[in-house]
């Protein structure tokens, strides 16, 4: 299995996504900086970690969208390859149009930063699988902007074809319909605004996020 991790000017959680894959699943991780125009070959996975990407000027991840690698990662989700989105990666998959939706500013106008309670919605997609029944785990939110917003004939196809996978248990930034994570139509694209890669041991508080990428490369 191969995996790669992208970094941006401003991503803060690209060797801490790097650490979580690699003990949770064994696998050697490779990081790509941002002007890199390939990736490299045979990946199963890419992830996009969370950060400030550019400083979040004009808005989060609209800027990371325009980096050389991203058409080499949008030509490796069209092609099937799973990719996850991590808080501000999820914003740069938002922008980039490879997930539906947008983040807007935290509902408080305030950053949040604490453990978090997940419902499992959807644990039939190849990101979830792994927690077998499980509907409940927590992981770390940090963000300012990670209010999910679309709009009502958006919200109903995301809802009604399974495209929600997680939703927080207590709304922490005012995301409609309480959702945390969604997958795209084909169901290999994930963004997610909580963190897997805060939570991949017991001595972080939770291992549930180690699950999810277990998940995402045994289902490659």
């Amino acid at each position: 299995m191969s995996a790669a991790v992208i970094v941006f000017p401003g991503s803060n959680c690209d060797r801490d996504c790097k650490v979580a894959i690699e003990r949770s699943t064994g696998e050697q991780v490779e990081m790509v900086w941002h002007q890199e125009t390939e990736l490299p070959s045979g990946l199963d996975l890419i992830v996009l970690p969370g950060g400030f990407s550019y400083g979040d000027y004009l808005r989060c991840g609209a800027m990371a969208v325009l980096s050389p690698v991203m058409q080499a990662v949008k030509k490796a989700a069209d092609d099937g390859v799973a990719v996850v989105g991590i808080c501000n990666g999820f914003q740069i998959l938002c922008e980039a149009g490879l997930l539906p939706g947008a983040l807007l500013r935290n509902e408080g106008l305030k950053y949040v930063c604490k453990p978090i309670g997940l419902e499992v919605t959807n644990a039939q997609t190849r990101f979830t699988a792994g927690y077998q029944g499980r509907r409940e785990v927590t992981m770390t939110i940090g963000n300012g902007e990670g209010n999910f917003f679309a709009d009502k004939e958006t919200l109903a196809r995301i809802e009604g074809e399974g495209q929600v996978v997680f939703r927080y248990l207590e709304n922490p930034n005012g995301s409609v319909d309480d959702i945390a994570g969604i997958v795209n139509e084909a169901g290999n694209v994930l963004g997610m605004m909580p963190h897997p890669d805060r939570a991949f041991e017991a001595d972080l508080g939770s291992a549930d996020g180690a699950i999810l990428f277990q998940s995402a490369l045994a289902s490659a």
